[in-house]
């Protein structure tokens, strides 16, 4: 079997990476390529990294100085499961007030869920508002707080499992020690902007 060889220096900056994963995408378990390049792809080597962690391999054939040939492997018919974070360790340091936010997010490119963890230093809030157009689910991982509906309150405290119907009304403040919670929903899709048609 003749292993296809992909020399991406010809292409776009902007459309190497795409080729490289289309390509990659088409192989079946077992099959490689080898990518040409002209500097060492370091940062498409994390892109694999966070997509195919363990079910790929990478094999330097040529180490530069002007070319570089690696051998791409597709070890797995699909990316693997694994761990992602230790929830234990993002939520066990204290935050302090201007800390609110994601402390973890969910980055890998291709993937049909958004998940976040979100902290809350003490008495921390996040005002009240109006969801998106997509159900969230909730899982309070440290610390006590509550959940303010457009009806009444719902208290918060580790181990919860909160369900947010979409477009809920929700307000969210923390306890005396702050809230720590995760938060997992479809993916929103990306806003396609089209150019206005003939007047």
């Amino acid at each position: 079997m003749t292993t296809e060889v992909l020399d991406v220096r010809p292409l776009r900056k902007p459309d190497k990476h795409p080729t490289i994963f289309s390509v990659y995408d088409g192989l079946a378990r077992g099959e490689s390529f080898v990518l040409v390049n002209n500097h060492n792809p370091l940062h498409l080597r994390e892109e694999f990294e966070a997509e195919h962690r363990g079910s790929y391999g990478w094999d330097y054939l040529e180490r530069g100085p002007r070319e570089w040939r690696i051998q791409i492997t597709k070890l797995a018919s699909s990316p693997l499961p694994r761990v992602l974070c230790n929830t234990l360790a993002v939520t066990s340091t204290a935050s302090e007030p201007g800390d609110a936010g994601a402390a973890w997010k969910l980055e890998t490119r291709r993937r049909d869920l958004d998940s976040n963890i979100i902290r809350l230093p003490a008495g921390g809030t996040i005002e009240a508002h109006t969801g998106p157009d997509l159900d969230v689910l909730i899982h309070v991982l440290a610390g006590s707080g509550e959940l303010t509906t457009e009806l009444d309150t719902v208290p918060l405290e580790a181990g919860a499992l909160v369900w947010l119907p979409r477009r809920s009304r929700r307000q969210f403040t923390a306890g005396s020690d702050g809230l720590s919670y995760l938060t997992v929903h479809r993916q929103r899709q990306a806003l396609t902007l089209t150019a206005p048609g003939p007047s």
